[in-house]
């Protein structure tokens, strides 16, 4: 289980990285920073960038000197800082882009605005073109060939072949009737007979 857990958490940290590996940091004025000094032109600094979701714009300044408000586009265009959308103090901010669209940004301290110290950054929409495509659907299956009616079924029973021409063995016969039997048989009854015979002849003499 701790392991399964370990390698989830390298998992997302390597997607992060992944994730902001491609990401851009734009750091506003380039060199000379978020000032009022230099009549830097902000305006034509945004039109040589190509802003896009997941870029970091980052003001650079002396902390104290400046400030970095983000602003709706009423106060961007008459510098107000009454009611901003959020307020960076640090001197070195670092503001993500998470959406597509304009944002605003002016410095806070009376007169820097009018001065020109003042971000107006388009962040273009991702093109259909760069969208994930879609994946191909699946092949329909191919139906189940049916047997040839050639082909002999399973259940019927191998034909015999045609070499096999082994004759059957002949049956046995029958013992024929024992003749010397026989006349044994009709020899004994006429010796009963005769013995008989005497018998009754000796008698009839006795008398």
């Amino acid at each position: 289980m701790a392991m399964g857990m370990k390698g989830l958490l390298v998992l997302t940290l390597g997607l992060a990285m992944a994730a902001t590996s491609s990401a851009v940091i734009y750091k506003v004025g380039d060199t000379s920073g978020w000032t009022i000094l230099g009549n830097i032109n902000y305006t034509d600094w945004t039109t040589k960038k190509n802003f896009k979701v997941g870029d970091i714009i980052e003001f650079k300044y002396p902390q104290g000197i400046h400030n970095v408000l983000e602003v709706n586009k009423a106060d961007y265009d008459s510098c107000s800082n009454s009611t901003p959308i959020a307020t960076h103090t640090s001197g070195d901010d670092k503001i993500a882009i998470k959406r597509p669209g304009h944002r605003f940004f002016i410095c806070g301290v009376p007169g820097h605005c009018a001065a020109g110290q003042k971000l107006n950054i388009r962040v273009l929409k991702q093109k259909s073109s760069e969208a994930p495509s879609k994946a191909p659907a699946p092949a329909p299956a191919r139906p189940a060939a049916s047997p040839s009616p050639s082909e002999p079924s399973a259940a019927s029973p191998p034909a015999a072949s045609a070499t096999d021409n082994t004759p059957d063995a002949p049956a046995t016969a029958a013992p024929a009737p024992n003749a010397n039997g026989a006349g044994g048989l009709a020899g004994y009854r006429a010796a009963v007979l005769a013995v008989a015979l005497a018998a009754a002849a000796s008698a009839a003499m006795l008398q």
